[in-house]
């Protein structure tokens, strides 16, 4: 395990308190010390360092500020966070205030000239790591994700200053796709508004990750832009290299700053009382002052009483008269109560590969925990757990059927609010006001998570049972009132289900097929570096720009372009014009895209297939905000589709014997569920005339009589904007995907408003509503809610603008097909046939189908998920067949 000796708290202390302040900003005017002082900021950052220092009691605690607005990297671009607006002097005022009080509490607080905090964190933090202490940082800023690892939890506010989200490189990968490391590089592809630096032209969030999962990290984009079609996006790709490094360097956390701390200086001794009790008299904390005088302030926070009983029977032939027997010689009543739940944990979160270790059921007066696993064969299951899906693939290893369930507190959080994680520790947190102990502290983390002694394990296990059973009212509440009970009860717990069948089956995968695709890779990649090498007379690393660069322009001589701050630029664009000039070139371009493939599908998917000859990748159902599904080891919702050399890796996921692999896709589904939220006219008579609805568009809004007349470049533009504005699109975001003026794109915007009149009413009414509320719905009444959707910086509120309209389109398209995948699942079932879904990738539906069911399956799925929802407009579905997925799709 872990060391949990020494626990390491380091706090950005600037955008905490920044975000305190804005937290408290509508009650600014209450909060007023006797003085005139404004004291929102203080009390709100006061909250922020009592709740994270009672969840995590650090043996060491270090509060980070920035030092000015100059920095190393005002000297490396002059206008780095020039965008910013003028700070407000009610902030200024408290920031003294804040640190004083930091002084009393015990804490220490450290600035560095030339630094900001993150690098004072990031020093911290690599120090304590070398130490192997485990580490949590809080902050408001999303850089900082970049530092988290096995022994770091990088914690993001997000609401408020008592809300956070938890990413570790696990919970990264699961909700982004992406490691630490790539986070950077997302920064350096997007840019940064806040931080007012720029990235690559036209690439957001969106496309940043496309171009990460399909390159792997900067370098491998620039390495390998020769795999991309000709585009405006890549040309903007070539043309902002530069900009796109200097982000990187901008973004990236110096983890060597000159500080003149040691952790030992961090040691956290408690209070200084009488002075902190004095400070709180001073801005009139009488609450803060009461918990002081009480003990409270500083204190570890009490563990829940619990009376649990050790069930571990010893006997593994013990037969349910015998248990029954035992639950009388343990004086406890053994029969299941409606309010009991049950929980099952493993280590890891790869249930597939994980083994149960332990488990617990309960409820409030009294629990049980048993590392009895026999056991589990002769219980009878509540009707209550955390996590169904995974106790159901779990317990299918041990040829049990799990039931379905009447509540799951996983999925009835997430569904509740999805702006924090879904962990039983959040929830007694958020519902039962009460500190759990969280997982990480009682098994560490990575390579040293293990199992505590029982008497540390069993007590834990209790806690959850009592905290889930305690917090199930207030929940189910809670959706009541957000009229989404049904959505758990209806959609996402049958869901789960048919998930869980979904990952039992596993989607056969031919590894000799991936060896062949890799041997045959290898041979190629080996014979193009020996004739690399011969061509340039000498060995070096193909791999590397800089040595690449000297080769090339130094050894060789050919003519160069641009030259950027780490060598001569290798760039695609500037290969593919040297191809002509020498041999070597071209050998090179066809090395950058077989390694490519190589490196990240093959030798990726491999490892991944298990003794069943089978992938089972896990679907995560409550991670996204707008609730559609998301895959994980492996994902396979990124095999690579848009390069020949990708898809192949498609031809070695392949049916069963006898069967064929379906694939079922809804078309446009998203377009279609804006013309039924929008009930636009023009856009439902497209779709109800089984129109081409971007050549309707090109018609309306570049006035064309007739569809033949309509040009490839006014389709690729139609297409542009409807798919645009239903993401919320800008003139300046249309303009750069079209690569046209912006008068020119906030032309045809108007047109097409006026073309298309109730979609600018959906757009304005949902944005106005989303202000008013702070979330918008989905058809289903999932909700996503808008923390920033009045945020006072303007890029922030168009951000949360541009969520509020597109949410309910991608999320209703989501729900829509959950609904699909239900029907579906019951149709099979209900007909008696051997048909079985095995994978949902995006808007598609694979099936393994035998080939003597076909015809009947085809006319029932596409009847299944055309008819799942009734929309103003059509369904409509498009499928292919195919031994392999290659075939299939």
């Amino acid at each position: 395990m872990v060391n949990t000796q020494n626990k390491l708290l380091l706090i950005d202390g600037s955008s905490v308190a920044f975000r305190a302040f804005f937290a408290l900003y509508n009650q600014i005017d209450r909060f007023r010390a006797p003085s005139g002082l404004h004291t929102n900021a203080i009390y709100g950052f006061h909250l922020m360092l009592q709740n994270v220092m009672q969840r995590i009691s650090p043996t060491h605690v270090l509060v980070a500020f920035d030092a000015g607005k100059t920095t190393f990297r005002t000297e490396m671009f002059s206008d780095y966070k020039g965008g910013r607006a003028k700070t407000p002097e009610e902030f200024r005022e408290q920031m003294p205030f804040i640190k004083d009080m930091i002084d009393k509490l015990g804490l220490a607080h450290y600035d560095l000239d030339n630094y900001e905090a993150d690098d004072i964190i990031g020093t911290l933090d690599k120090m304590a790591e070398s130490e192997e202490w485990t580490v949590t940082i809080v902050t408001g800023d999303k850089d900082m994700i970049q530092l988290a690892d096995s022994n770091t939890t990088v914690e993001i506010s997000k609401k408020g200053v008592v809300e956070f989200e938890a990413f570790t490189p696990d919970y990264l990968m699961a909700k982004m796709g992406l490691t630490p490391d790539q986070f950077i590089d997302l920064k350096a592809m997007m840019g940064d508004n806040s931080d007012n630096y720029p990235g690559i032209t036209k690439v957001g969030e969106k496309t940043a990750l496309k171009l990460l999962a399909e390159y792997g990290h900067l370098d491998g984009l620039y390495a390998n832009v020769d795999e991309m079609k000709q585009s405006k996006l890549k040309e903007n790709i070539i043309a902002d290299k530069d900009k796109a490094y200097l982000a990187r360097a901008l973004a990236t956390i110096n983890t060597q700053a000159p500080i003149q701390i040691n952790l030992s200086d961090l040691a956290y001794h408690g209070p200084k009382k009488e002075e902190l009790l004095k400070f709180y008299g001073e801005m009139e904390f009488n609450v803060f002052k009461k918990q002081l005088i009480e003990g409270k302030v500083g204190a570890s926070p009490k563990r829940d009483e619990v009376k649990y009983t050790d069930f571990s029977i010893s006997d593994p032939e013990i037969s349910t008269k015998e248990i029954e027997v035992n639950f009388e010689e343990v004086n406890e009543n053994p029969e299941i109560q409606p309010d009991d739940f049950f929980y099952i944990e493993i280590l890891n979160e790869n249930y597939h590969r994980e083994n149960i270790a332990v488990f617990a059921w309960g409820n409030v007066k009294k629990q049980y925990v048993s590392k009895n696993i026999e056991l589990l064969k002769h219980f009878k299951f509540p009707q209550n757990t955390y996590d169904f899906k995974k106790n159901r693939v779990l317990l299918s290893r041990l040829g049990i059927k799990l039931p379905l369930v009447g509540f799951d507190s996983m999925l009835a959080k997430y569904l509740v609010s999805t702006t924090e994680d879904n962990k039983i520790s959040t929830i007694a947190q958020l519902y039962a006001k009460k500190h759990l102990v969280s997982d990480d502290e009682i098994y560490g983390k990575g390579v040293k998570r293990a199992l505590p002694f029982d008497e540390e394990l069993f007590p834990h296990l209790a806690r959850k049972i009592k905290i889930l059973t305690e917090t199930k009212e207030s929940i189910i509440s809670a959706l009541k009132e957000n009229s989404q009970y049904q959505l758990l009860t209806e959609m996402e717990l049958p869901l789960a289900e048919v998930l869980a069948k979904m990952e039992i089956a596993g989607i056969k995968v031919k590894a000799q097929t991936l060896h062949e695709i890799g041997n045959e890779n290898e041979l190629k990649l080996s014979n193009l570096t020996r004739e690399i090498y011969d061509l340039a007379g000498t060995d070096f690393n193909i791999n590397s720009p800089k040595q690449l660069g000297e080769i090339l322009f130094d050894k060789l001589e050919l003519a160069h372009g641009k030259k950027t701050k780490t060598g001569y630029s290798t760039a695609v664009d500037v290969l593919e014009g040297l191809a002509s000039e020498h041999t070597i070139v071209a050998k090179i371009l066809e090395y950058r895209q077989i390694n490519k493939v190589q490196s990240t599908y093959v030798q990726g998917l491999i490892p991944q297939i298990a003794e069943d000859g089978k992938i089972h990748t896990r679907y995560v159902q409550d991670l996204t905000q707008t609730g559609r599904l998301s895959s994980v080891d492996p994902n396979l919702q990124n095999i690579p589709i848009r390069l020949e050399e990708g898809r192949k890796i498609r031809k070695a996921f392949v049916s069963s014997e006898g069967s064929v692999l379906l694939s079922s896709d809804y078309s446009q589904v998203e377009l279609r569920v804006l013309a039924h939220i929008s009930k636009d006219p023009n856009l439902i008579e497209a779709f109800k005339n089984d129109e081409d609805v971007h050549t309707a568009t090109a018609m309306r809004v570049f006035d064309i009589a007739n569809a033949e007349d309509v040009t490839a470049n006014d389709r690729r533009s139609a297409k542009a904007v409807n798919f645009g504005i239903s993401y919320g699109e800008t003139e300046y975001g249309l303009a750069r995907r079209l690569g046209i003026p912006n008068k020119e794109a906030g032309q045809i915007i108007r047109t097409y408003f006026a073309r298309y009149p109730e979609i600018a009413n959906y757009i304005e009414t949902t944005k106005r509503e989303a202000k008013n509320t702070g979330y918008v719905s989905t058809m289903f009444n999932r909700r996503r809610k808008l923390p920033d959707i009045n945020a006072r910086h303007f890029s922030v509120r168009q951000a949360a603008e541009r969520q509020a309209i597109n949410a309910p389109i991608q999320g209703s398209a989501g729900d829509i097909l959950k609904v699909a995948m239900i029907n579906l699942d019951r149709a099979l079932e209900s007909e008696g046939l051997e048909s079985k879904i095995l994978l949902q990738v995006h808007d598609e539906i694979i099936l393994d189908v035998p080939l003597k069911e076909l015809e009947v399956v085809k006319k029932l799925v596409r009847l299944t998920m055309e008819k799942a929802v009734k929309l103003v407009v059509p369904l409509k579905v498009e499928e292919n067949t195919g031994l392999t997925w290659f075939e299939a799709k």
